[in-house]
């Protein structure tokens, strides 16, 4: 049953219907609003692969009713191993579930994207309407109301556009001045795609550490997929582009980076050309200094993207797309304060979450010589003997997300 919570009912338009749009549709929604999504996929793209929930995510998804949702799903992914090049751990990193304390690099809710997706959109499809394969062009707005236009060259009026369209957001891009570089860049790219699951293929996540600032990651989400994770350093023009060229030239791209690296390598590259899908991408942050111009506002990764390394990119966008929405509900007769709020109160969590990725510890984990890697896998072995990641775990006080509190809005239960 929808609550209304709203003094006014909004025509909201939200551009992106992956995690933080579907979740922003959830609250507002919920808030008596008319919430359409656009997405400039055919449909729905539950895709992509795996994601967690910690700290304040956790919390937010719980506010939502869909944590047991999230549980039927979750992959069984039981912890983290540095192997060798023949495969054999040298040290192992167990996920914390004594229900107390920080996760470690292995979440308690481990879940595919796409799991997630279909999730979300199955608890807002009734009282959302979504239409994919269209796109925002551009807009155009004044005090009372934005004019979208659209990729099929119509047009819409709308109290209040909402950019949840991603890292690379066209949203962010028309709302900034020109020229504006929204990315807090480290030198890192990935890619990751799917093959055929062997018997080898455990629920540990195998990391295997390559000469040159080169690793590979391993993991296993159902009883015929495996996901395949090439990262690595490299600060070039060339790094840079490849992640808008064509798939095929993509795939040569990281196939001659990584023929050499040994282990399972043959096998990986062996299986991008019948994976499902492929994605390649620079490891950035998105910083600015405003989420906001006018009736125009941007959510999720295309506001404040934390870095996959943070842990906290899914939660990230569940929690600002709460704190937005329950803004929005409690101001809906005056959009200037809400937004104003909206920053307010978000950016403590958003600066605590960004904060947690290091740099210089970041390449620690992608060292450039074998010395380096075998240093670095010996001083994992020993902490591991003596139980150090899982007591850090288990007696620090807080998660990724620092101390920050999921604020309290009426009615934010969902019914």
């Amino acid at each position: 049953m929808t609550n209304k919570i709203a003094r006014r009912s909004l025509r909201i338009l939200v551009t992106g219907g992956g995690v933080a749009g579907q979740a922003l549709a959830f609250w507002l929604t919920r808030g008596g609003h008319q919430v359409t999504v656009v997405e400039r996929f055919p449909a729905l793209r539950a895709s992509g692969a795996q994601v967690d929930l910690r700290g304040q995510g956790i919390e937010a998804a719980e506010r939502m009713n869909l944590l047991e949702s999230v549980r039927s799903q979750l992959v069984d992914e039981a912890g983290v191993a540095f192997v060798d090049s023949r495969g054999k751990p040298k040290a192992t990193i167990m996920a914390n579930t004594s229900g107390k304390g920080r996760q470690t690099l292995t979440s308690k809710y481990e879940i595919m994207r796409g799991d997630l997706v279909r999730i979300l959109h199955d608890a807002t499809k009734n009282d959302t309407e979504y239409v994919f394969g269209k796109s925002v062009d551009g807009f155009d707005q004044d005090e009372h109301r934005v004019t979208v236009h659209f990729s099929d060259e119509t047009s819409g009026e709308y109290d209040l556009l909402i950019g949840a369209d991603g890292q690379g957001s066209r949203t962010r891009r028309a709302l900034l001045p020109e020229g504006f570089d929204p990315y807090w860049r480290i030198g890192i790219h990935m890619a990751y795609w799917f093959v055929p699951r062997i018997a080898s293929d455990s629920n540990i996540r195998d990391t295997y550490m390559v000469p040159g600032g080169r690793q590979i990651m391993r993991r296993s989400h159902n009883e015929t997929e495996t996901q395949v994770y090439f990262v690595m350093r490299e600060e070039s023009t060339d790094a840079s582009a490849i992640h808008h060229a064509p798939i095929e030239q993509q795939q040569k791209f990281w196939a001659d980076r990584f023929r050499d690296a040994g282990w399972q390598t043959d096998r990986f590259i062996e299986g991008m050309k019948d994976s499902p899908f492929f994605y390649s991408q620079e490891i950035a942050q998105v910083r600015t200094g405003t989420w906001s111009k006018g009736r125009v506002v941007l959510a999720g990764d295309a506001a404040h993207c934390a870095f996959p390394y943070s842990g906290m990119g899914i939660s990230g966008g569940l929690v600002g797309a709460y704190v937005l929405a329950g803004e929005i509900n409690r101001h809906a007769d005056d959009l200037s304060t809400a937004l104003a709020n909206y920053d307010r109160v978000l950016r403590p969590f958003v600066d605590e979450i960004q904060a947690e990725v290091n740099p210089r510890i970041l390449r620690v984990g992608m060292p450039l010589n074998r010395h380096a890697i075998s240093a670095f896998q010996n001083a994992t072995a020993l902490a591991c003997f003596f139980h150090v990641p899982d007591l850090v775990a288990r007696f620090s006080k807080e998660d990724r997300g620092g101390d920050w509190q999921l604020p309290a809005y009426a009615d934010a239960h969902a019914a």
